[in-house]
């Protein structure tokens, strides 16, 4: 294992304090318990958006604290849920008596960890469940992942926070978006995990993993190494056949790196996704690409799409100000 740092315990604090200092006119970091804060806090009534999960995802979701997007973010261990004390802290800390909505992805220890929170806070709250992984069926024991699909669901419902939406409008809108949301991925090498020291699973030369979770979990199959063309169909087959498309259907396409992979390659698969989308009379209309829901050092990438409508096209466009998001502002 070869990487900056040194000590695997001090990693995350080292880093955390690093993310604060250099956007210091945006974040704030709280170190014990572990919170990240909006320093230009939105006003009095503001429902409170409050995000979280284990290390090793940035940008996410640290990197989308700001104007337009959360008000907090929790970040645990490397690939290990943060705690509920981190959440309730963290919650009491924003909370601008709008009361708080938190957006959880799909997995169990953060699902359960928040539900310990939100049942010891006093304020008004609601949760958003992301689950957009299509690699998984929608019957899986366990429920769907909940992947790159949780930057559009925290940039629009962020968006209507700031607007002054209230917490059942943006519970709902939450819930809305992720519904209309689809993604997956495909790796091309593990990643490694510090305190680990060795990659999480062994891909051979020719061989990538089809529908790999963000943690380097293994995915839906493996399959050999193909062209970029066919790499793409494959995912975006599984993105077309669970949603609703029709044609005219304007969507936001947005093509996540796990950390390892260039943009010129990242380019290069939204243009044939874009493509392909188009080929089947959908209007890509808006579209993102580049490293904002990674997994360390896994190179691969993945795809989520949104179906759109007029408001959530005007909540995507809305001005936001976080470190790795900025637009109109």
């Amino acid at each position: 294992m070869k990487k900056f740092l040194d000590s695997v315990d001090s990693l995350l604090d080292a880093s955390l304090q690093g993310f604060a200092g250099a956007h210091a006119d945006l974040v704030g970091f709280n170190p014990d318990p572990r919170y990240l804060w909006r320093k230009q806090a939105g006003r009095a009534g503001k429902v409170a958006l409050i995000s979280g999960g284990g290390s090793g995802h940035e940008p996410l979701h640290g990197g989308f604290v700001g104007r337009g997007m959360l008000d907090a973010a929790c970040p645990g261990e490397i690939f290990t849920s943060p705690t509920p004390d981190q959440m309730l802290a963290a919650a009491q800390a924003v909370d601008q008596g709008g009361g708080v909505l938190f957006i959880v992805k799909n997995y169990a220890g953060d699902v359960m960890n928040f539900e310990i929170a939100a049942e010891m806070l006093e304020s008004p709250h609601a949760t958003v469940l992301v689950a957009d992984d299509v690699s998984l069926p929608k019957d899986h024991s366990i429920g769907r992942r909940g992947v790159a699909g949780t930057l559009v669901v925290e940039k629009m419902v962020g968006a209507a926070a700031e607007r002054g939406a209230d917490l059942a409008a943006c519970k709902a809108l939450g819930d809305r978006v992720a519904a209309v949301t689809a993604s997956m991925g495909v790796a091309l090498t593990s990643c490694t995990v510090p305190a680990l020291g060795k990659p999480t699973f062994e891909l051979g030369s020719d061989e990538v993993e089809m529908g790999v979770g963000i943690h380097g979990e293994q995915g839906r199959r493996r399959m050999a190494l193909a062209g970029a063309g066919e790499i793409v169909a494959t995912l975006a087959d599984a993105i077309a056949a669970d949603l609703p498309l029709k044609s005219g259907q304007p969507i936001l396409l947005h093509v996540n790196g796990f950390g390892a992979t260039p943009l010129v390659e990242l380019y290069l698969i939204y243009d044939i996704a874009r493509r392909y989308f188009e080929s089947r009379g959908l209007s890509v209309i808006r579209s993102l690409v580049g490293n904002y829901t990674t997994s360390l050092d896994m190179a691969g990438c993945s795809l989520t799409t949104t179906l759109l409508d007029d408001e959530l096209l005007e909540l995507w466009d809305e001005p936001v100000l976080t470190p790795a998001l900025r637009w109109g502002c």
